[in-house]
C-alpha cells in the first residue's frame, strides 16, 4: 500500500513539474531564451560606410561614425595614465587629437592592432620644442587572454602603455569594416572637435 502511494505521488509531482510555465510580462516564453544574455543589437549594414573612429576618453567610448552618426559603441581601456594627451614616450598617456589608420597586423599577445600615424605633425613639433622623444607605436588592438590572466580581468582597467584596447571579440567582428586611412579622432569628452582634418600619411610604396 505504501508503495502504491509513493508511486501516486511521484507521478503527480512529474505532472506538476511539465505544466510549470515560465512567464514574461504575463506571456510564456522558453526557459532556455530567459538564461541567454541579450545580444546586441548594433548592426552595421553593407552600404554602410565607416567614415571615422571616434574616441571618447574620459567616456571610455570607441564609437564607430557613418554618415556623421555613432552607429556602434565600446567600451575601452586607454593607457595607464588616461588624463591629459600623450607628450613623451613611456608616460603611459593615450594621444588626443586627428589621426588615421595606416597599418595593421595581426597579434601574437593582443589579438588584432590597427596602428594609428602617431605622432601627428602637430604632436612632433611640440616634442621637438619641449625636447622629448613623443614615442610612437600607438595602436587600436585587443586584450591579452590567457588562463592566468582571462580578457575579463581588464575589461573595465586603464591598462595599457597608451593604446586603445577594445575586446577581442569586438575588434574582430570591425576588423574588415575599419580600412586603412580610416580617421581617428581622439578627445576628452567635453571638448569641442576641430573642424580640420589631418593629414593623410603619404602612400606606402
Amino acid at each position: 500500500m505504501r508503495w502504491l502511494l509513493a508511486a501516486l505521488c511521484l507521478s503527480f509531482a512529474v505532472t506538476c513539474q511539465a505544466s510549470v510555465v515560465i512567464t514574461v510580462n504575463g506571456k510564456p516564453v522558453d526557459k532556455n531564451q530567459v538564461l541567454k544574455p541579450a545580444q546586441s543589437t548594433q548592426t552595421i549594414r553593407a552600404d554602410q560606410k565607416i567614415e571615422k573612429i571616434l574616441v571618447l576618453k574620459s567616456a571610455r567610448k570607441l564609437q564607430l561614425i557613418s554618415d556623421g552618426k555613432p552607429i556602434k559603441s565600446y567600451r575601452i581601456s586607454l593607457g595607464k595614465q588616461p588624463k591629459g594627451p600623450k607628450l613623451q614616450e613611456g608616460d603611459k598617456r593615450t594621444p588626443e587629437g586627428l589621426y588615421w589608420v595606416d597599418w595593421r597586423k595581426k597579434s601574437d599577445k593582443f589579438n588584432l592592432a590597427m596602428h594609428i600615424n602617431y605622432p601627428n605633425v602637430s604632436d612632433a613639433a611640440k616634442a621637438r620644442r619641449e625636447g622629448l622623444n613623443p614615442g610612437s607605436m600607438i595602436m587600436i588592438h585587443g586584450t591579452p587572454d590567457s588562463e592566468d590572466n582571462p580578457e575579463e580581468l581588464f575589461h573595465t582597467l586603464d591598462w595599457t602603455d597608451g593604446c586603445i584596447a577594445m575586446k577581442n571579440y569586438e575588434i574582430r567582428e570591425d576588423w574588415n569594416l575599419l580600412k586603412d586611412d580610416t580617421l581617428v579622432e581622439i578627445r576628452p569628452c567635453a571638448q569641442k572637435t576641430s573642424g580640420a582634418l589631418a593629414p593623410r600619411p603619404p602612400a606606402r610604396s
